[in-house]
């Protein structure tokens, strides 16, 4: 199918409803959509979770599957009518003139194909090209997606590249045909923050490079301002604010819109003196949506006259055109003047040490053909000489991109690894070559585990009350099953999960709540330490604030030790007292909170700051791209283990970098960074992070 030419709008939804039919019956996933994608332009679908982003997009593709249906509304592609358009000239159009890169890219790609045949496939299906033009093709593509070494990667199966090199080969895929409409769901959310950005990076070149249109799906608001031109924000299957992106992030006007922003912790949030404002009560189900206003029973502002009554629709600003809101009480509400949170809360005295690591090493033995188990074995340096300091009541952020080794730290802390080297005592205990089922019950409660993925720490058979209830017995806590039960509902309290949540199954928890059962479990032995490993990196923005804040909470009340690892810096200057940086088993910079989002920074540090999007207009942050993707610890580079993606790596003379490892050096009280740049140049840096005037 040839493209055709238009100079109207790429994209035109007009009044869309799209409602899937169950055995319960017709359950309304999206009602009353509209929005404009215009030529060239980049449009960001934001909100929650369920709110309906995804099923927008299939609807554009026409691919809702069995049970999804168009119920009404208009889908305009280039003019024409998507939704009556027939099989034929739809599987024409998709891939060819309409593209859409999804969040998990092994989704796209076939794991018993080369990434250079799966490439060829789409100008040899929709331009009849000859297989030498489709291959001279997928090299340049592949240049244009940055991926260094083009043949090999085109050689190559998808398993062998990285998670960053697979969703630039998506990206690559769905830019061969050079479509007219780019749909991206999530295409970051799996990536660490380096490599986020460079993806960012990359889309936004190529829109301009090729001209193409783009509908961008994300939760990440930072992540949309610096990709999109306009924002249109869902909640609960309605659009509820849409307009320019500048004047929606500088004017909100609706209350949801105005409630996430109140979620994030930007710069200048305080856990203490400028908290986090969460949003009150939960996501409604598709079938318990209330009367009125969707968001109504979660609103600051809401009256039940006229907001619980009737239909609220869509409308433009009186002042400005360009700019919506679904709120009916938009000329009453004081915008200016948004809820805060009550900042009451006491500073909490960091105590004695608690937690202490010393040149502590984890190294793996795997053979060179692990696959069948022969061969010579070679080495896998997770953790290279790691010391630090946990302190009661203390946060410490453990930061850095997947395969650094924090996770690899944490399974030696909770003895499910033993340590190849070093020390790690806990509480007056050496703990590192005690594994968990050889530790006493008292030495297992003590240090305990908030895990990423809540879905996957539940017996989906059991219920909550009793998964709860398991663990104080296996802690021998309470004296008999009443004392164990009444704690158990103690613990949901303290969660602040309702009483009768205990007998419900997994299944019937949203993703915040069942982190929070993840987190009363680990917090029913009084662990003195918890590990928080990503625990709120799969959740919701509103739902990331609220079970921060809880952490946090229990925190105070029970003088825990924190070790919070995470990519994410935001919430790590809200949540942490000291920062803890690791790159490839190494840390490379130590300090606290203040001491390391300032500078002077390692280049590393200063890497993972500049890629953190920010949702604030009035940010201004040094643009910073690392190239590569972190080496394999079984083959580290020499010298300075940043060294092969340093940025500032040409200052230091006689190639340094590349053959000695640098030691950590002293930059003031208690920040310490492993580089070889001269003090003098360190001292000159300037912020990453500045508000503009």
């Amino acid at each position: 199918m040839q493209q055709w030419d238009y100079d109207g709008p790429i994209l035109e939804i007009d009044n869309l409803s799209i409602s899937f039919f169950t055995r319960l019956g017709e359950i309304p996933a999206v009602m009353d959509f509209s929005c404009v994608v215009e030529q060239g332009q980049a449009m960001g679908l934001v909100g929650e979770s369920g709110c309906g982003k995804s099923t927008v997009a299939l609807g554009v593709m026409q691919d809702l599957g069995v049970n999804g249906k168009i119920v009404g509304g208009s889908i305009k592609f280039k003019g024409r009518e998507l939704n009556t358009m027939s099989e034929e000239e739809l599987r024409h159009l998709r891939g060819s003139e309409i593209a859409m890169i999804y969040q998990e890219p092994m989704a796209s790609l076939n794991p018993s194909m080369k990434v250079g045949k799966q490439l060829m496939e789409v100008p040899m299906i929709h331009q009849q090209s000859s297989a030498k033009e489709a291959w001279d093709l997928a090299m340049q593509v592949v240049e244009d997606v940055r991926l260094s070494d083009p043949e090999r990667i085109l050689n190559s199966y998808p398993h062998q590249l990285s998670g960053g090199q697979q969703q630039r080969i998506v990206i690559a895929m769905a830019l061969m045909s050079k479509p007219s409409l780019l749909i991206l769901d999530e295409p970051t959310t799996a990536l660490d923050v380096t490599i986020e950005a460079g993806i960012v990076d990359l889309v936004k070149g190529l829109g301009e490079k090729y001209g193409t249109s783009m509908l961008f799906i994300s939760h990440n608001l930072g992540l949309v301002l610096e990709t999109c031109n306009d924002i249109c924000v869902m909640y609960s299957g309605e659009a509820i604010e849409a307009g320019p992106i500048e004047k929606v992030f500088e004017r909100m006007r609706h209350p949801y819109t105005q409630a996430l922003f109140r979620s994030i912790p930007l710069p200048g949030a305080d856990k203490n003196a400028r908290p986090l404002v969460t949003i009150p009560g939960n996501f409604p189900l598709p079938h318990e949506r209330p009367n009125g206003c969707n968001f109504g029973p979660r609103c600051n502002y809401y009256d039940a006259e006229t907001c619980g009554q009737n239909e609220i629709s869509m409308l433009s600003l009186i002042d400005d055109h360009s700019h919506a809101s679904r709120c009916a009480r938009i000329n009453q509400i004081d915008w200016l003047n948004p809820p805060v949170a009550a900042a009451d809360r006491q500073s909490t005295e960091i105590g004695e040490v608690v937690l202490k690591v010393d040149k502590l090493q984890k190294y793996y033995e795997v053979a060179a053909s692990a696959l069948f188990g022969s061969g010579e074995k070679r080495v896998v340096k997770a953790n290279e000489s790691i010391s630090f300091e946990a302190r009661e009541s203390e946060t410490l952020a453990i930061v850095g991109e997947s395969g650094c080794g924090k996770s690899t730290l944490a399974k030696v802390l909770l003895g499910l690894e033993e340590a190849s080297a070093g020390t790690a005592n806990l509480l007056g205990e050496d703990i590192q070559n005690t594994l968990i089922h050889d530790r006493e019950v008292e030495s297992v409660s003590s240090i305990q585990m908030v895990f990423q993925n809540p879905f996957d720490t539940l017996n989906p058979s059991m219920s909550v009350g009793r998964q709860i209830i398991r663990a104080l017995e296996v802690f021998r806590v309470g004296t008999n099953e009443e004392d164990r039960e009444q704690r158990m509902l103690g613990l949901l309290d303290l969660v602040k999960l309702p009483r009768e949540f205990a007998l419900r199954k997994p299944r019937q928890l949203s993703g915040g709540q069942k982190q929070r059962v993840g987190i009363a479990r680990a917090f029913a032995g009084n662990a003195q330490v918890v590990v928080a490993d990503e625990p709120v990196s799969a959740l919701d923005v509103s739902v990331q604030a609220a079970v921060t804040d809880l952490l946090m909470e229990l925190q105070r009340k029970n003088k825990t030790t924190m070790l919070f690892i995470s990519h994410d810096l935001s919430i790590v200057r809200y949540i942490s007292d000291r920062v803890m940086v690791m790159y490839l088993g190494h840390v490379v910079e130590m300090g606290s909170t203040d001491q390391v989002f300032s500078p002077p920074y390692h280049p590393y540090t200063e890497a993972l700051l500049s890629a953190v999007p920010i949702a604030d207009t009035s940010i201004k942050r040094k643009h910073i791209v690392l190239d590569g993707d972190i080496p394999s610890a079984m083959n580290p580079p020499s010298g300075c283990p940043f060294q092969t993606r340093c940025q500032h790596k040409q200052q230091v003379a006689n190639n340094l970098c590349e053959k000695e490892l640098p030691a950590m050096k002293l930059m003031s009280d208690g920040h310490e960074l492993r580089c070889h740049l001269t003090d003098d140049f360190l001292g000159a840096m300037i912020p990453v992070i500045q508000l503009s005037n």
